[in-house]
């Protein structure tokens, strides 16, 4: 059984192939990019949905489905390289980067959680799998992130490039299923998101970790008052900056354009492209 269901894309444009032979690894195509949305509606949006619903949407779970919904719209940027050739994943699986403490509580430590077919998952969906992680994560219920966690701490400073290196290699250039040693299967999926306005931040840009093999980042920031132009007249308006980083070897201008416009479009108005709910 392979880490990652993947089909290779066969017909790639010159520029494409160009691009993959400039830049060899992840350590340094990224284009880093900003957009900023208005939020009204989404926020009426999670008002509503938490009362209707009884549970607790956030921003963070609007912006995963929003991604979800783009990487489905735009299935070029839902891909990895392996051996300098492009290949599709035939999932679309979105990671969230949560923050849990040590075991003394004396410092903390991000960890992902994934969300396999977000594309397909219903809000209420969503939130019940990302609490059931985050909830086995923090308390040491989940065994195999926690042995992951303990068996890294056991490896020297000085091996660990050679090892993170060795890692990707195996899961994504060799394409193995590495569960009966202890990794989980396809950990990061096509894209992560981290929300850096739970930190107080309106920008942030993540940096592209190459053991992840992860081509986008995005990270939604504080939303906050802002002046904002309606019909011509300056108002009061409630905006977030999102904030990407990608993989310029196979992801560019266009496939930004569709992955940002789909992203606008549902956080502009979830109430037509989320789960369906009385405006009251």
């Amino acid at each position: 059984m392979s880490n990652v269901d993947l089909v290779r894309l066969e017909r790639v444009a010159p520029f494409r192939k160009v691009a993959i032979g400039t830049w060899a690894t992840t350590y340094d195509p990224t284009v880093y990019g900003t957009m900023r949305v208005r939020m009204e509606e989404a926020e009426k949006y999670i008002e509503a949905f938490r009362a209707q619903k009884g549970k607790r949407l956030t921003v963070t779970h609007l912006v995963t489905a929003a991604v979800g919904k783009a990487l489905k719209q735009c299935p070029e940027a839902n891909a990895i390289i392996r051996w300098n050739r492009i290949y599709l994943r035939q999932h679309v699986d979105v990671s969230v980067l949560v923050v849990v403490p040590t075991d003394d509580g004396s410092k903390v430590d991000l960890s992902a959680a994934m969300l396999r077919d977000v594309d397909a998952m219903t809000l209420s969906d969503q939130i019940d799998a990302l609490d059931a992680q985050v909830g086995g994560i923090r308390s040491g219920a989940d065994k195999a992130m926690k042995k992951a966690k303990s068996d890294i701490m056991k490896i020297p400073f000085l091996a660990m490039n050679a090892f993170l290196k060795l890692i990707a290699f195996l899961l994504y250039d060799l394409n193995l299923d590495l569960r009966a040693i202890g990794f989980p299967k396809d950990a990061f999926g096509g894209a992560t998101v981290t929300n850096v306005g739970s930190l107080g931040l309106d920008v942030a840009y993540v940096p592209l970790v190459p053991y992840t093999r992860v081509p986008i980042f995005v990270a939604p920031g504080l939303v906050r008052d802002e002046a904002v132009v309606d019909e011509g007249k300056v108002v009061p308006g409630r905006v977030m900056y999102i904030n990407a980083s990608f993989d310029h070897r196979f992801i560019d201008g266009y496939h930004a354009m569709v992955l940002s416009r789909t992203l606008r479009e549902v956080l502009g108005d979830p109430w037509t492209h989320l789960d369906p709910l009385s405006r009251g």
